[in-house]
C-alpha cells in the first residue's frame, strides 16, 4: 500500500472519531438541556401564581440551595417590589450571593438593602455583612490593596456607627488582619529596595512603614533597616555628600536607641554607629589635609 493510501486510512480514522465524540456532545448537551427544562426550578419559574414562587424560592433558601432559589428571587423580584414581602424577600436574595460566595454583587446588593429600607431591625446587620463583604474581597499582599483599604475604612464606620454593636470586636480584629495585610505589603516593597540597590528610596519606605504602623511589632527592625539603608546610601554617595548622609545616619542611630532601648538589635545599631563616625573622622582628616 503506498503513502496516499495509508493518509486515506488515518484520515477516515480521524473523521469516525471525530463523529462519535461530537454524538457523545450532542447526546450530553440534549440530556443537559432535558434536565434543565424539566428541572423543578423551570417548573416554578413558568408558574403565575408569584406567591407560590415566593414561597418556593424561601424553601430552597432554608435548604441551602441557593443557586437554585437565586433565580426564583430574580424572577420575582421587580413584581413584589414595594410590597410587604419585599424586605425578606431582598434579604434572602443578597444573603444567597453571600453564601455562594459572590460578594461583590453582595456587597452591592446589601449597600441597596440599606438604601431600601434605613429603618430596618436588620439594617446594623446588613451594614456589618457590606463591610465583611469588603474583607472578603481582599487579596494577597502582593496584589492591589485597593479592596483591603476599602474593607477597613467600611469596617471603622460601622463601628463609629453601632458603637454598642456586638459586633464591634470582631470588626477590630478583621481590621487588625487587614492592616497587617498592608504592613506585609510595604514590608515586601521596601525589603524590594533595599535588595535592588535603591537604598534612598528603600529608607524612606522603611520610615513611611514607622509613621502608617505606630504600634507594629516590628517597629525596631523597620527602624534599623532605616539606619542600614541611610548606611549603604551614604556610602554609595559622591564625597561632597557623605559627609551629610554618615551624620544622618547618627542621627537615626541616636534615634534608634531613644525609641528602643531594650532591642535585641541595639548591637547591631551601634556598629553603624562606629562605622559611620569612623567614615566621618576619616572624611574630616582628607578636609583638614587639603585646607593645610
Amino acid at each position: 500500500m503506498g503513502l496516499s493510501g495509508y493518509l486515506v486510512i488515518i484520515l477516515a480514522h480521524i473523521i469516525l472519531t471525530l463523529r462519535a465524540v461530537m454524538s457523545r456532545i450532542f447526546i450530553i448537551a440534549l440530556f443537559g438541556s432535558f434536565i434543565i427544562g424539566c428541572s423543578p426550578v423551570n417548573k416554578i419559574l413558568k408558574s403565575n401564581d408569584y406567591e407560590y414562587k415566593l414561597k418556593k424560592a424561601d424553601e430552597l433558601y432554608q435548604q441551602k440551595k441557593y443557586s437554585q432559589a437565586v433565580l426564583i428571587y430574580e424572577d420575582i423580584f421587580p413584581v413584589l417590589k414595594g410590597t410587604a414581602q419585599f424586605e425578606d424577600l431582598y434579604w434572602n436574595y443578597a444573603f444567597c450571593h453571600y453564601y455562594m460566595k459572590d460578594y461583590l454583587n453582595a456587597e452591592n446588593l446589601f449597600k441597596g438593602f440599606l438604601e431600601n429600607f434605613p429603618t430596618s431591625t436588620r439594617a446594623e446587620e446588613a451594614s456589618f455583612i457590606r463591610a465583611f463583604c469588603h474583607y472578603r474581597q481582599s487579596p494577597k499582599p502582593d496584589l492591589d490593596q485597593t479592596a483591603t483599604m476599602k474593607a477597613i475604612n467600611f469596617l471603622q464606620t460601622f463601628i463609629v456607627r453601632h458603637p454598642n454593636s456586638e459586633k464591634n470586636k470582631e470588626a477590630l480584629d478583621i481590621i487588625q488582619t487587614l492592616r497587617a495585610k498592608l504592613e506585609e505589603k510595604e514590608k515586601r516593597n521596601a525589603d524590594l529596595y533595599y535588595n535592588l540597590g535603591y537604598y534612598k528610596a528603600s529608607a524612606t519606605a522603611y520610615s513611611e512603614m514607622m509613621l502608617n504602623f505606630p504600634d507594629s511589632d516590628n517597629g525596631d527592625f523597620y527602624k534599623f533597616m532605616v539606619i542600614k539603608s541611610s548606611y549603604e546610601y551614604a556610602k554609595k554617595s559622591i564625597p561632597a555628600k557623605q559627609l551629610e548622609r554618615y551624620e544622618k545616619v547618627l542621627d537615626e542611630c541616636a534615634d534608634f536607641i531613644d525609641r528602643f532601648p531594650e532591642s535585641k538589635l541595639a548591637s547591631d545599631v551601634s556598629r553603624f554607629k562606629n562605622l559611620s563616625e569612623n567614615q566621618l573622622k576619616s572624611i574630616k582628616n582628607e578636609q583638614d589635609k587639603e585646607t593645610t
